[in-house]
């Protein structure tokens, strides 16, 4: 028996220290375009320049993530098929009431943290409340008479509005979109008086002047948007939150391939031109060692719980 274990790992050393040898398909869950479709893409690249290596993306959206991360555990262990994981498939979608065919923890290898942007509360230009103190007045003086946009049910613009209402004591009621493009543009229309997104998403509005920030997730002011404060400093400290993006793989993922590709990863995302890059889009790249990532997706699962159980967040 010792003698088929030291067998079996000589074997998964050498095919670790082979890796790659073909191209490696990186699923990204949701549509081109958003924020886990440019993080992969930008890692892909930077992993391709400096593994000598394919890495090659592929966009399979549809269930909040839930489909390509399926398909990514159902692929074989060795490191020839990851998945852009993140809170919405990995903590969010798990939570809400239909769930997911896979546990986040269990089915996964959790290999890298990539980051992501915070979500951003934003008005139109012609509301009156001109901060976030006015408008949690106003939403005070006409309960339940706004009504705010979300890129849809159980995201973490949901998430981040509601909690924001219960520690401002106000009333919305949810519009959810079928992503965040839909929410901006109706804001800016006039259909809907508010959105909660990713700072990603209303950056370019936001610096044009066609929507207004009132406050950001983030746990600092972003040197590109001075002017947005955080919840934080608006007296709402735990209205802290980044929705975050992750690079897995299937359970079982060999230990050596799994230090190479995070010592990578992180490699990638200390470049200056990566950083310049990310900043433009409000993303802040966190890099963190596996074991720390492995442990913080655990703790995001408790974080969230509670919220989106009081929230009444459902599945689109």
């Amino acid at each position: 028996m010792a003698r088929f274990f030291a067998t079996l790992l000589f074997l998964f050393s050498g095919i670790a220290a082979a890796w790659p040898e073909k191209p490696v398909r990186i699923i990204v869950p949701f549509g081109p375009g958003g924020s886990a479709d440019t993080l992969g893409r930008l890692v892909a690249h930077k992993l391709s320049e400096q593994l000598k290596a394919s890495f090659v993306v592929e966009n399979r959206g549809g269930a909040g993530g839930a489909l390509g991360s399926e398909l990514a555990l159902k692929a074989a262990p060795d490191g020839y098929t990851l998945v852009v994981s993140g809170i919405a498939s990995h903590v969010i979608a798990p939570l809400l009431p239909q769930g997911t065919p896979y546990d986040p923890v269990r089915d996964f290898t959790h290999i890298a943290m990539f980051g992501g942007p915070p979500a951003v509360l934003a008005v139109n230009p012609s509301m009156e409340a001109k901060d976030l103190r006015e408008f949690v007045a106003l939403a005070k003086a006409r309960p339940g008479a706004l009504s705010y946009g979300s890129p849809g049910n159980g995201t973490q613009g949901q998430l981040v509005a509601e909690l924001f209402k219960q520690r401002a004591g106000i009333q919305m009621v949810h519009v959810p979109y079928k992503g965040a493009a839909g929410a901006v543009t109706d804001l800016m229309a006039g259909h809907i008086q508010v959105i909660s997104t990713t700072l990603t998403t209303a950056a370019t509005q936001i610096r044009a002047g066609r929507v207004r920030g009132l406050a950001v997730s983030a746990p600092a002011r972003l040197p590109d948007f001075p002017d947005l404060p955080t919840y934080a400093e608006l007296g709402y400290p735990d209205l802290v939150a980044t929705v975050w993006f992750s690079l897995s793989g299937p359970a079982n993922l060999p230990g050596d391939i799994v230090s190479r590709l995070n010592a990578e990863v992180n490699r990638a995302l200390e470049l200056p031109e990566v950083r310049e890059r990310l900043k433009v889009e409000g993303i802040v790249p966190s890099p963190m060692g596996a074991r720390e990532f492995n442990a913080f997706v655990a703790e995001e699962l408790k974080r969230w719980g509670p919220v989106v159980k009081a929230s009444g967040a459902k599945n689109d």
